[in-house]
């Protein structure tokens, strides 16, 4: 058995305690209009166009985004970090796209993982069926879970699909006591309004278990619009300023009133 991943992060210190390695696993359900990253929607092993820009000029060339990987493949990559990994508390994690979306592979991944003594951490949307959340939990430590809005309908405005099964897979999740780290994209003009931040926070408060470890607050940046221009892909956030710092810390603040703990990025 073999999964498709379209990037390999090595020494990433943003996906889960310490120093890890994060696997992008290709595939998403969701086509947010911020996400960073694109060429990770499609499920498929595809070939696209990446296109740079020298001065007036402009050159071309093929690209695959995408490489399938083993099992063994992965621990092979893990081994060469285990020394980093383990001084620094670290492990692995699986990401996307939607690692969800290629359950079977990442079930075997993280068995693997845990068999081999590593941290894993699994970073998802939340959309896919209860049935695979429920056959990775004795195998994942921690999930880095994204709640991106409470109203079904702008939910659907800005990620093409309801909210209705993510929001029921995370109160399952909380109801097991495995570790979550809340991720909440902050985006201007459509999910920082004042109503639906003090929904959210209510949300986060009632649904409070202990299982919640840290929130983190992950301001839009601007840095993602050049991988659609490198991959000739149209941007959608053209018009979208990124959050001050001040209002990044006013957000930390506001929702540090959880009782939970709250970092700014990842």
């Amino acid at each position: 058995m073999k999964g498709l991943i379209f990037n390999v992060r090595r020494y990433s210190i943003h996906d889960g305690p310490g120093i890890r390695v994060t696997f992008f696993m290709k595939g998403c359900p969701l086509k947010c209009l911020w996400c960073h990253n694109p060429e990770g929607i499609s499920a498929l092993n595809e070939t696209v166009i990446q296109i740079n820009r020298v001065g007036n000029r402009e050159f071309s060339h093929n690209i695959k985004a995408g490489e399938y990987y083993s099992v063994e493949d992965i621990l092979a990559i893990l081994e060469k970090d285990r020394v980093f990994i383990d001084q620094s508390k670290g492990g692995v994690t699986f990401s996307g796209g939607e690692p969800m979306m290629q359950a079977e592979f990442l079930l075997e991944a993280l068995k693997a993982s845990k068999e081999n003594g590593y941290h894993t951490a699994v970073d998802t949307s939340g959309y896919s069926s209860a049935e695979n959340y429920l056959s990775i939990i004795p195998y994942a430590d921690l999930f880095l879970f994204d709640i991106k809005h409470l109203d079904e309908e702008k939910h659907i405005k800005l990620t093409g699909v309801s909210n209705s099964v993510i929001l029921d897979n995370y109160r399952m999740l909380a109801e097991t006591g495995r570790d979550i780290m809340v991720r909440i994209p902050v985006i201007p003009g459509m999910n920082d309004d004042k109503d639906h931040l003090e929904r959210l926070k209510d949300f986060l408060v009632a649904g409070k278990t202990g299982s919640i470890v840290k929130i983190n607050l992950l301001p839009y940046h601007r840095t993602g619009s050049s991988k659609y221009k490198r991959f000739n892909l149209p941007g959608k956030m053209v018009d979208t300023d990124q959050p001050s710092s001040g209002r990044m810390n006013d957000l930390k603040e506001f929702f540090s009133e959880t009782g939970v703990k709250v970092k700014i990025g990842g």
